[in-house]
């Protein structure tokens, strides 16, 4: 690989219950690695069939409210084809059709060039698997 690609796979658990899990400091912490001042892209991928990556705002509630929307707009109920696990863990396999398992965010001098009221969270409604991978990848 040429020196200005860097990656770095990580485990994370989120428990038992839904979650939007703020990664943004394991995002930074690589970068200062990775990047090493330069500008580029960093892309973070879930390589898992129900859960995804989003860009939000959390502590004031928005975190809460996404997953309070995803409950509402995909229940956990029995009318899913995918029917293994939990009651309603069909709905975790249509998760990320609406919130994508990966995103790429730009990287400028180094650092994550996020909005000042933005946060990179783990969107996790799985309650069957509370072991996540997460790769991250920085392309300079």
């Amino acid at each position: 690989m040429p020196d200005t690609f860097h990656s770095l796979t990580f485990e994370l658990t989120t428990g038992t219950g839904e979650v939007a899990l703020d990664i943004t400091d394991r995002c930074t912490s690589f970068l200062t690695t990775a990047a090493g001042g330069r500008d580029g892209l960093l892309n973070i991928f879930v390589p898992h069939a129900t859960a995804g990556i989003a860009v939000i705002e959390t502590g004031a509630g928005s975190d809460h409210d996404l997953l309070a929307l995803l409950r509402d707009l995909v229940p956990a109920d029995d009318r899913w084809q995918h029917r293994h696990g939990s009651p309603g863990h069909g709905r975790d396999h249509v998760l990320p059709g609406l919130v994508a398992p990966h995103a790429t965010l730009p990287v400028i001098g180094g650092q994550l060039a996020l909005g000042v009221w933005q946060s990179v969270v783990l969107v996790d409604t799985n309650r069957d698997n509370p072991r996540r991978t997460l790769r991250l990848s920085f392309l300079g």
